[in-house]
């Protein structure tokens, strides 16, 4: 199963790591990238930030692409099951959200970034979460 999964999601990481660096590219990125309260965003992320988000969404196609046998990378089994483990907790704690601001259990709401985030942001990264965890077990 994870040599059918893991070049899906791969081609999935791709595609976020290619949307960020559109991001990066745009003059004026648009509404609901990040969090806002009273339509001022939290935080303005610099277009150097945002391309390290998509060297790392790159990293993860690699170690998803690793996992599935896709590429050789010299990393021993247990650690390409570890680091998978790793990943699918870090993307199920962004499903979950802080509480506040992101996830699923976010206590505001109203804006662009919090509406895509509801249907958009948080429902991916739970399934990215389940299949990377399945392509973990599997792995194990």
């Amino acid at each position: 199963m994870a040599g059918l999964l893991a070049p899906g999601l791969a081609a999935v990481f791709v595609l976020l790591a290619c949307w960020h660096i559109g991001m990066a590219a745009a003059p004026s990125p648009g509404q609901g990238a990040v969090p806002s309260v009273d339509g001022k965003p939290l935080f303005t992320p610099s277009r150097a930030a945002t391309v390290v988000v998509a060297l790392v969404l790159l990293l993860f196609a690699a170690l998803m692409a690793a996992a599935g046998g896709i590429i050789k990378t010299g990393l021993s089994a247990g650690l390409l099951t570890g680091l998978c483990y790793a990943l699918a907790l870090g993307l199920l704690a962004r499903a979950i959200g802080d509480f506040k601001y992101l996830g699923l259990f976010k206590r505001v709401r109203g804006s662009r970034f919090a509406t895509l985030d509801t249907f958009l942001y948080s429902p991916l990264c739970l399934l990215l979460a389940a299949g990377v965890g399945t392509v973990a077990s599997v792995r194990a």
